[in-house]
């Protein structure tokens, strides 16, 4: 299914819809990021996914890192939550989708990178290298909040 992530742009299609969602900062032992590329619409990311019912929201962050990545990672704390009304992504099936995510701080445990039907490119990335991605504003700013390690971000 396609996506388009519509930011601040006045002419966006109104969100029907929201879904609980975390994604997860996770640094290896070198201070690297995990992102992926993704299937959807082609962007550099963090891991990250809706939640299932009967799932606790960390549970959610491990399970999705794990699909989308290969990788376990253990949560360790919460880098902020996003919740901007002026950032909606429109699936190809109809639903726009009004941005509410978790994003959790993450250690890594294990596993081998590895690409899912999610993402095309899995890879550890240096903070000196995020320029050369084409990485969505609202997935930059969560990225740059887990490397300044302050008090969570609420917005």
């Amino acid at each position: 299914m396609a996506r388009i992530d519509h930011y601040h742009e006045p002419d966006a299609p109104k969100a029907n819809s929201i879904v609980v969602a975390a994604t997860v900062f996770v640094q290896d032992t070198q201070g690297r990021v995990l992102l992926i590329q993704r299937a959807d619409n082609a962007l550099w990311s963090i891991p990250g996914g809706g939640q299932e019912i009967g799932e606790y929201i960390a549970d959610t962050a491990v399970r999705e890192v794990r699909e989308e990545t290969g990788v376990d990672v253990e949560v360790t704390g919460i880098v902020g939550i996003y919740s901007d009304p002026h950032h909606v992504a429109e699936y190809s099936n109809g639903e726009v989708r009004q941005q509410f995510s978790i994003c959790f701080r993450a250690s890594y445990r294990g596993g081998r990178l590895t690409p899912s039907d999610e993402s095309t490119a899995v890879r550890w990335v240096g903070r000196n290298e995020l320029d050369e991605l084409d990485i969505h504003p609202s997935v930059r700013l969560r990225i740059e909040h887990g490397y300044d390690c302050r008090d969570p971000y609420i917005g």
